[in-house]
């Protein structure tokens, strides 16, 4: 039903978290899967491994995407490994746990952030729009915090934000293509990344989600996956909150 048996799906970030969850849904619907990482070489292999025991081609590529011959090299390989790609999944980002204000943010970490959540994104969907066959689905991963903004984390909004404006513009130049480009905004994920701040404050949090609970990277996955598949064939150009309705509360 989501026409995904058989398409070349490559996802960056995909060694943990959303990334992982949104790489083994695409498999069990069917969908080759191109596992791109940093540096977390195990994890990322354990993940080649589920997708292949579910019957579908898989690797796993180590790459810094948001370099230019990082990006070339994970698009190269699934072209190598996959003879194409229909799908590509821009998911790979950092988010920095420490509460820091603006006033005393440091030059590194702002460039630190948007290297790699804007910058990546910048480099994986340019190969993205070249190597993605016509009727493809590119999906990016922003986040709530770049519709509403995030105080102590100006470098992290700012970068999701522009993901938005990015996505809406690319769905334009790739729709004579019947390319879909779309974007998720989940809130706040039961992942590592934001493994600290539940620790310590998971009740506050919840009590700002209506839905009462932080989502699972399942919970985002399937959003993502839907975006990808024929059922999301006339959606182009739009953001799906993925936040259990934290996006309505002040």
């Amino acid at each position: 039903m989501l026409g995904l048996r058989g398409r070349r799906a490559l996802v960056s970030g995909a060694s943990r978290g959303v990334g992982r969850a949104t790489a083994l849904m695409l498999a069990r619907a069917g969908a080759d899967v191109g596992v791109g990482y940093a540096t977390r070489e195990a994890e990322a292999n354990e993940v080649v491994g589920l997708a292949r025991d579910l019957g579908v081609r898989a690797f796993a590529q180590a790459a810094d995407v948001s370099t230019p011959w990082g990006a070339e090299m994970l698009f190269e390989r699934c072209l190598v490994e996959l003879g194409g790609v229909d799908v590509f999944v821009a998911n790979a980002g950092i988010w920095v746990p420490d509460d820091v204000p603006l006033a005393g943010m440091a030059d590194a970490q702002w460039e630190r952030t948007i290297t790699a959540n804007l910058t990546s994104v910048f480099q994986t969907v340019r190969l993205a729009a070249r190597f993605v066959t016509d009727g493809g689905r590119i999906v990016i991963v922003s986040s709530t915090a770049g519709q509403r903004g995030e105080a102590f984390h100006a470098d992290y909004a700012a970068s999701k934000g522009a993901l938005i404006s990015f996505t809406k513009s690319v769905a334009v130049e790739l729709a004579e293509r019947d390319v879909t480009v779309n974007c998720v905004a989940p809130g706040w994920i039961d992942t590592e990344m934001i493994e600290r701040p539940l620790a310590e404050r998971r009740g506050p949090i919840e009590a700002g989600i209506p839905l009462g609970r932080v989502a699972s990277a399942d919970d985002v996955a399937g959003p993502i996956v839907f975006l990808c598949s024929t059922l999301a064939r006339h959606v182009t150009g739009e953001v799906l909150n993925v936040n259990g309705g934290s996006v309505l509360c002040g």
